[in-house]
């Protein structure tokens, strides 16, 4: 049914986007360790998050944009073009998602979206769910293109597919803690709590493999849809991840995750590309 390379680049996705579900499940058991303390549980919240929006703005320069314009370039296009171009497609597909899909964040008591009857704690699962999806998209695209490619080419895609399932994951711990406490905080017991933590990261391994499937349809669109991927991430940085990294009074804790987070991501990304 499915040829060599698509096999191998379905069983690279599924070990890759396995192990960023595995982190964000790992980041969820966090629950377990904290108590209800409001203010503890803020501090951790926004080292969290801040990490987490450090590691997406490496991930979506060095491993998503640099080989949007190199694969463009390589086809004969302006690289430019459709790393500009994709990458506002994706600001505007997660801009129109968060005007439309019903979520709320963990800072917050109004709901944002479609009006709905959904519950609060739904809500806040809705939210982080929302930026796992092109998280997994890009994990998906970067092995289908190591795939795909032949030679050293195709191992230096390889090597960044593998650094950014490796990034993602070690954001996705942060990110997976970030969506228990909050929930911990609103009166949710531990292991609900740690579950719909875990849930919310099933999205990137399907994606991640939808993606596959789907790459010998959109390969010659991968260099905009690799700037698609890096949009929406930036997207949920700036909109959502950053802003609430610096609410209450640990801005500075905040910032200094970023600056980590971004740090880890780049040295991962040069290291193993």
């Amino acid at each position: 049914m499915f040829d060599a390379s698509t096999l191998q680049a379905l069983s690279w996705a599924a070990f890759g986007c396995g192990f960023t579900w595995l982190m964000t499940t790992a980041g969820s058991a966090v629950v377990f360790f904290t108590g209800k303390d409001p203010e503890k549980g803020k501090l951790t919240h926004h080292i969290f998050l801040g990490f987490a929006a450090g590691v997406m703005i490496a991930a979506s320069v060095w491993s998503l944009l640099n080989p949007a314009i190199e694969q463009a370039e390589e086809m004969g296009q302006i690289g430019w073009i459709p790393a500009a171009g994709g990458f506002l497609l994706g600001v505007a597909f997660l801009m129109a998602l968060d005007s439309l899909l019903p979520h709320l964040h963990a800072e917050s008591d109004e709901p944002e979206g479609i009006q709905t009857s959904w519950k609060r704690t739904t809500l806040l699962v809705s939210a982080v769910t929302l930026h796992n999806i092109p998280e997994g998209m890009s994990v998906g695209l970067l092995f289908a293109m190591a795939s795909q490619a032949q030679g050293v080419a195709g191992e230096a895609y390889l090597g960044m597919a593998f650094a950014l399932a490796l990034g993602i994951g070690l954001q996705n711990f942060p990110e997976g803690a970030a969506i228990s406490l909050p929930l911990r905080r609103e009166g949710m017991s531990r292991t609900k709590a740690f579950a719909m933590g875990s849930l919310s990261g099933i999205v990137e391994p399907v994606f991640g493999i939808l993606v596959v499937l789907a790459a010998g349809w959109i390969s010659p669109f991968m260099p905009w849809l690799l700037a698609f991927a890096a949009g929406a991430m930036i997207y949920v940085v700036v909109e959502e991840l950053i802003p609430e990294a610096h609410l209450g009074e640990h801005s500075n804790v905040g910032t200094l995750g970023v600056i980590v987070g971004f740090v880890v991501m780049m040295v991962l990304d040069v290291a193993l590309g």
